[in-house]
C-alpha cells in the first residue's frame, strides 16, 4: 500500500498485546519515579502520545509520583506513512515551565524530529531539566536526534498502529500495538 491515506488499511497484526503494554508502562514508571518529583511536568506530545501519557501518569501515581501535566501539539507525519521532514507546532505549553523539570512523553521514536523539537521548545521555555520518554523506539538510520532517556519497547521496523499510533487518523484506539503491512 502506498502513502495514499484514502486506501483501505490492511488487517492489523498484533505485535504487542494490551497486557504486555501495561507491563511495560508499569516498568517505565518504576524506572522514572526515582528521578522525578511531584513538581515535575509530564508533557505529552499530541496526538499520538496521549494514550501512553495517560497510562504512564496513572502508573506513576501508583508508585507515589503525582506529576503535573501539560502538552505540546506537534506534527511531522500528517496523514502520510513517512515524516514530511519538518515539524508543525499546533499548540505550545499551556502553563509556564521555567525552572521546572519536564518529562516529555511520546508514543514512538523513529526519525527523532518531534522529540528533538519538543526538547528545543522546552529548553527555550526555561525548563531546569528536560528528560524524555517514549513508549516505542523504532530502528532508524543514523543520524537522528539524541536517544530518549527512557524507552519502553524496541519496536520492529514496521508500520505500527494502535495505542495512539495511527494510519491517517484511524486505528489509534486499538488496545494492542499492531503492524499494518
Amino acid at each position: 500500500m502506498a502513502d495514499d491515506p484514502q486506501a483501505a488499511p490492511a488487517t492489523p497484526t498484533v505485535l504487542l498485546p494490551e497486557t504486555e503494554i501495561q507491563r511495560i508502562v508499569a516498568d517505565l514508571a518504576a524506572r522514572i519515579a526515582p528521578v522525578i518529583d511531584d513538581e515535575t511536568v509530564a508533557a505529552v506530545l499530541l496526538t499520538g502520545g496521549l494514550w501512553f501519557a495517560a497510562d504512564l501518569t496513572r502508573a506513576l501515581a501508583r508508585v507515589g509520583r503525582n506529576v503535573r501535566f501539560d502538552a505540546l501539539w506537534l506534527a511531522s507525519y500528517g496523514d502520510s506513512r513517512s515524516s514530511r521532514g519538518k515539524i508543525d507546532v499546533y499548540a505550545p505549553f499551556q502553563r509556564p515551565i521555567a525552572g521546572r523539570r519536564v518529562l516529555i512523553l511520546d508514543d514512538v521514536f523513529d526519525t527523532g524530529l518531534s522529540l528533538a523539537e519538543a526538547v528545543r521548545i522546552t529548553r527555550e521555555a526555561g525548563a531546569a531539566e528536560v528528560l524524555t520518554c517514549v513508549f516505542a523506539r523504532k530502528p532508524w538510520p543514523l543520524p537522528r536526534a539524541p536517544e530518549p532517556d527512557f524507552v519502553g519497547w524496541d519496536a520492529p521496523n514496521r508500520f505500527l498502529v494502535g495505542y495512539g499510533l495511527d494510519h491517517a487518523g484511524a486505528l489509534r484506539g486499538l488496545p494492542d500495538i499492531c503492524a499494518l503491512d
